[in-house]
């Protein structure tokens, strides 16, 4: 377990290290793409939200949401990431809706720090942002 400290400078910079970032979404892509055919299916992108468990708790209690929410829900997600609308979310896609979310998530933690406990073997791109900040330190 890790604990980190980190402010919307953070994942910004994560997010504006080309290299960094890129990589990750790649390997992020990669590992959605489950019959390995170069786009994400409607499935793919849902089995990935669903592992999260983000729209089903809150604060970590049991959130009740019938399958016709939630299926509507995940609908809504997938056509903002399917931005040409061919009903597959490619790899540009993917990285250019990922970006806009990481970046939101910068501005809502703004110049406020905020402590997070990670599992050392996570490797969320809140966790490759830390990381890559620890790296920075280091090399300094």
């Amino acid at each position: 377990m890790a604990v980190v400290i980190i402010d919307g400078s953070t994942v910004r910079d994560f997010v504006y290290n080309e290299e960094a970032f890129t990589k990750a979404i790649d390997k992020g892509f990669t590992d959605l793409d489950l019959n390995n055919d170069g786009v994400l299916s409607r499935s793919e992108l849902r089995k990935a939200f669903e592992s999260l468990r983000l729209i089903e708790s809150h604060f970590g209690v049991d959130v009740a949401a019938t399958p016709e929410e939630l299926t509507n829900l995940y609908d809504s997600i997938f056509e903002k990431f399917d931005c040409d609308h061919n009903g597959t979310v490619d790899r540009e896609e993917f990285g250019n809706e990922m970006r806009k979310i990481m970046l939101a998530i910068a501005d809502g933690l703004g110049t406020s720090p905020i402590q997070m406990a990670l599992d050392d073997s996570d490797q969320s791109l809140i966790k490759q942002a830390a990381d890559l900040e620890a790296s920075k330190l280091h090399a300094a």
